[in-house]
């Protein structure tokens, strides 16, 4: 899922209020967290995931795995939060800005 600069603008300030709903620990992404963030998406569609003090795994890494297994798009990666955007499939309740 490709998203353009004003999307991702867009989603950034929706999410800026948002607290993380997943959190990865000593083990990074695992398949636990993989099967919570496609859970957490189908729910809220803009998710805040974070990287705990322990998590060894690389923020970029883990961002595109997330996405790729979520089949979501990374909207923003800063510090140890990750966020990602999956257009809900039945009553989608974010309408992103074209162009």
């Amino acid at each position: 899922m490709d998203l353009t600069g004003k999307q991702k603008r867009y989603l950034r300030g929706l999410a800026h209020s948002l607290n993380p709903v997943v959190y990865a620990g000593k083990e990074g992404v695992s398949e636990a967290v993989e099967r919570k963030a496609t859970q957490e998406l189908e729910h809220h569609e803009l998710i805040k995931l974070k990287l705990g003090d322990g998590c060894e795994a690389d923020k970029h890494e883990a961002a595109t795995q997330l996405a790729t297994y979520c089949n979501a798009a990374v909207v923003q990666v800063i510090g140890k939060t990750i966020v990602l955007y999956r257009r809900r499939k039945a009553d989608p309740q974010i309408v992103l800005p074209r162009d």
